[in-house]
């Protein structure tokens, strides 16, 4: 599509970010765990640059995200790129928009001599899944993702 275009976010964009996370996490169902605020954003994106955002615009109208930092491999050697977050608005799915945000992120991950881009997927979201394979992505096999959060990660992180 010649009128979709892919931006970094800007300091101001903040609203329109947590807004796409807002509408992931509902489709999702996990909107009860949405925590960010504009201020946080502010801070970690754009003060500290923990993680970046593009924003993908239809004619001028913002329709899709994509959230992303550095992770490194140490059997690699070097960097790769953790996706996030990517969520292109329903009605626009279908387009090829997902696809060009992603091949976007595969172009920024090979300009930083990256190694991988990755990302984690819900076991339940089969058209995300078919979408994923669709591009030639590998599901991890004999991997586990585990987390420490909130009051266990405050109990182990105490002196």
């Amino acid at each position: 599509m010649n009128n979709f275009h892919i931006r970094y976010a800007k300091e101001g964009d903040e609203g329109l970010i947590l807004q796409f996370i807002k509408d992931l996490a509902e489709y999702e169902k996990l909107l009860h765990e949405v925590v960010a605020t504009e201020e946080l954003l502010n801070e970690w994106l754009f003060k500290k640059k923990k993680a970046e955002v593009i924003i993908g615009e239809l004619d001028g109208e913002p329709v899709a995200f994509a959230l992303f930092f550095h992770n490194f491999s140490t059997f690699l050697g070097k960097s790769g790129i953790y996706l996030e977050d990517l969520y292109v608005k329903p009605e626009m799915r279908g387009k090829g928009l997902g696809k060009t945000m992603l091949k976007r992120l595969a172009k920024i991950a090979l300009e930083r001599g990256c190694g991988r881009l990755e990302w984690w997927c819900l076991d339940w979201n089969k058209s995300s899944i078919d979408f994923y394979l669709s591009l030639g992505a590998e599901p991890m096999k004999d991997w586990t993702v585990y987390r420490i959060a909130r009051d266990t990660l405050a109990e182990l992180g105490k002196e």
